[in-house]
């Protein structure tokens, strides 16, 4: 096979004062036409400013310090920058990461992919609007014209995806560069985007780098794999031989902390109930207002759950399935329609303030982006000493405290004094993890709380939270969409599809054999199935 895009000994320097001096070192690697590469790696591995370089996208305090990227008989690390903006687009593309953050919420979808062929063709107004439809049919958008009319804000994940490809896909570029496009997706739909852009590059002969810190996608649809670490290339070759014998230790590793879509064997646990969820509703209701018709979304329905005394009850589904609002109807950041919400023999829903704030240091929550739930302005250790206190502790008492949570989730307890911005991700969620901790609760809800997480770090925070349950006999509810992760914690799982309880039970029993549709299409849609430790 032949190199569309070579990269020989690219360096990519960071400026004075970052975590290393090069983000990319002597990086050669080649993609061939007509294939899926995949790079893998860890957050600060290197891979995304890999794809920023060969883009010509850089922040401007990151340069270009070696090496070259040949494409078509051109190194793009020469070119200036009108070549650059006439290849982009044309002749390599990007699907990026975020779509909404990459598209402009003030147009329409139509209008920002027709502006493809407005920039590099000379289509006449009608056949740019012919190409566009046709493009959004082809990415298996529903409704085409519908969809074109329609601002960002207004489609799905999954459809702001698609658009994102289309634009990408529109002038039929020799190259397509993936930036982690799956990484926030359910995962039906995943397996949906997964499925379009290897059909896509299969009937287009459309050269694919695709960027993921996942394996199991990698074991979906890579033909060939590259491992990075901290800027090196650490190994590369065919999928098969990396995924099955991987030679470095690095991807030995990774591969390892990769968890298993089968249950492991069942744990003994409690007979005794500790949280129990009887015909629980929420109902939220939007528009009204001049004119418009009020909207009605029953987020919970009728749902009817029970928690073991230190037992994890796994909830799982994709966005919009209810997992969310039922976790913060739990815990009361959301207030019940109805039904019961019983912790022993107290009904959580029909207490006074007080009784309501006495009950909350039971029931705590672990949320899903740290950085976003912990504030930038305090320092680590009061954010975590601030139940205490709120609940009468003393300051210094409460900072002594939050210096023995620090160490019980496997922090250095001196860190107490750094801020948010300090710590990694996985660093942030044991924070999070011990700010929960703090009011010595005994249910713990965990939202999604590793889903932003590399294999690795994931690895470890999935290992603290079993340990913390046997230590402090924690009892969990376990809100996740990602089913490897849910086989590996969970003791219970329910499935939850618009606001329903489809189907629950013993974790090994509903994977092995689920009864419902809506279950087995979940399992089917899991990338890499046959993939994990």
């Amino acid at each position: 096979m032949s190199a569309v895009l070579s990269l020989q000994g690219l360096t990519v320097a960071l400026p004075r004062g970052a975590d290393r001096p090069e983000a990319l070192r002597q990086v050669s690697l080649d993609l061939n036409a007509g294939e899926i590469l995949c790079v893998v790696g860890e957050s600060g591995s290197g891979k995304s400013m890999m794809a920023s370089a060969i883009m010509r996208l850089l922040p401007g305090n990151v340069r270009i310090a070696g090496g070259s990227i040949l494409f078509e008989g051109r190194d793009l690390t020469q070119v200036d920058e009108a070549a650059m903006r006439a290849l982009r687009g044309a002749r390599i593309a990007m699907v990026f990461q975020e779509p909404m953050t990459a598209l402009n919420p003030l147009r329409s979808i139509g209008d920002q992919i027709a502006e493809m062929f407005r920039i590099h063709t000379s289509l006449s107004t009608s056949e740019i609007e012919a190409r566009v439809l046709a493009l959004l049919a082809e990415v298996r958008i529903p409704e085409p014209a519908q969809a074109a009319r329609a601002f960002p804000h207004e489609l799905s994940g999954g459809q702001r995806q698609r658009a994102m490809i289309a634009m990408a896909l529109a002038l039929d570029p020799l190259v397509l560069i993936a930036d982690e496009p799956t990484t926030a997706l359910d995962v039906t739909t995943q397996a949906q985007i997964l499925a379009l852009i290897r059909d896509l590059q299969q009937r287009k002969g459309t050269a694919v780098l695709f960027i993921t810190h996942d394996f199991g996608v990698v074991a979906e649809i890579a033909d060939r794999v590259a491992v990075m670490q901290h800027g090196l290339l650490v190994e590369q070759g065919r999928a098969a031989d990396v995924l099955h014998q991987p030679q470095h230790d690095y991807t030995k590793a990774l591969i390892a902390a990769v968890p298993p879509l089968k249950a492991p064997p069942p744990r003994a646990i409690s007979s005794e109930t500790i949280l129990t969820l009887e015909g629980v509703q929420k109902t939220y209701r939007s528009g009204g207002l001049f004119g418009r018709k009020r909207r009605e979304t029953h987020a919970v329905r009728d749902v009817t759950l029970s928690l073991p005394k230190g037992g994890t009850l796994g909830v799982v589904g994709e966005s919009g399935s209810g997992k969310s609002t039922l976790a913060r109807c739990i815990t009361r950041l959301v207030q019940a329609d109805g039904g019961a919400i019983r912790l022993d023999d107290v009904d959580l829903l029909h207490l006074s303030k007080r009784e309501a704030r006495q009950a909350a240091r039971r029931v705590q929550m672990v949320f899903q982006d740290p950085y976003a739930s912990l504030n930038p302005r305090r320092r680590a250790g009061e954010l975590v000493a601030q139940g205490p206190m709120i609940h009468g502790m003393a300051r210094d008492a409460a900072m002594a405290k939050a210096r023995e949570l620090f160490a019980l989730v496997g922090l250095d307890p001196a860190a107490i004094e750094r801020f948010p911005h300090e710590f990694s991700g996985g660093q942030r969620q044991r924070i999070g993890l011990a700010r929960a901790l703090a009011l010595e609760p005994e249910v713990l809800v965990a939202d999604e709380p590793v889903s932003a997480l590399d294999v690795s770090v994931q690895a470890q925070v999935l290992k603290l939270l079993a340990d913390l349950r046997e230590r402090l006999g924690l009892s969990i509810v376990f809100i996740t969409h990602d089913l490897r992760v849910a086989a590996q914690v969970c003791d219970l799982v329910a499935v939850m599809k618009d606001g329903v309880v489809v189907e629950h039970g013993p974790i090994a029993e509903v994977f092995e054999a689920p009864r419902h549709a809506y279950t087995k299409a979940l399992l089917a849609s899991v990338p890499g199935r046959g993939f994990g430790a």
